[in-house]
């Protein structure tokens, strides 16, 4: 970056929250395919960042049977109502690293944005408080998340309408990302990357073309930001925690 960011946008399942989504999509795969062949790796992979249907149609391509694409619809209503059964039953986390760096970073200027595939996100996140009691979703200007685009991520679609709907250009946005599928959105769309590696693929992230990959994101250098480097605190420095 040759100019500092002016807004971050951010994904939520995987980034911000410990989601059920990848649960809910192995559970609800009963029926339809072996569960055990849908792996962490395969839901980053193939699914990871994509709307209900193109990621119900995305696994029965590639687990189900002959004829069980035709049966998308019935297992995307099936991964639907178990996500809204585990969200209700509070069955997922915040990452405190990501709480924290929304606040950094909101503190220091930053216009902050959500840009997930999932229609869950303000579920979940009505309910992630910051270390200080407060809430965490009235630091975010823009909610995009489950908005109807024409192709998922790696297509920059959305978080094109992120950076519109904050009234920033694509090359003052950060996004943070932990999927491969999202740092090649990021990097479609003109903006820089930032790679969260919570599941040891840090390789992975970095041939996506993230600009920058953390295995915490309390490793960020947020007073870098404003110079334009993205980088992360020395090995010798503690990062601070807000």
């Amino acid at each position: 970056m040759s100019e500092g960011p002016l807004a971050a946008i951010f994904d939520v399942d995987g980034v911000l929250v410990d989601s059920p989504h990848e649960r809910a999509w192995r559970e609800a795969l009963a029926g339809f395919a072996d569960p055990a062949r849908f792996t962490t790796a395969f839901y980053q992979e193939y699914v990871a960042g994509k709307p209900r249907m193109e990621g119900a149609r995305a696994v029965l391509e590639r687990l189900g049977g002959p004829g069980m694409v035709a049966r998308t619809n019935e297992y995307a209503v099936a991964k639907q109502a178990l996500i809204d059964r585990l969200i209700e039953e509070g069955s997922f986390e915040a990452f405190p690293d990501a709480v924290r760096l929304v606040a950094r970073l909101h503190e220091a200027g930053l216009k902050l944005a959500l840009a997930s595939s999932s229609r869950n996100v303000g579920a979940m996140l009505r309910q992630i408080r910051l270390p200080d009691g407060r809430a965490l979703l009235p630091l975010f200007a823009a909610d995009l998340s489950g908005r109807e685009v024409p192709h998922g991520k790696p297509d920059p679609a959305l978080f094109l309408l992120a950076a519109e709907a904050l009234g920033i250009v694509p090359a003052r946005c950060l996004v943070v990302e932990d999927a491969p599928a999202g740092v090649r959105a990021a990097r479609n769309g003109g903006m820089t990357a930032l790679g969260i590696a919570r599941l040891g693929d840090e390789i992975l992230l970095r041939e996506a073309g993230a600009d920058l990959v953390l295995t915490s994101l309390d490793k960020l250098d947020v007073g870098a930001l404003a110079s334009g480097a993205l980088r992360a605190y020395p090995a010798s420095e503690d990062a601070p925690h807000a």
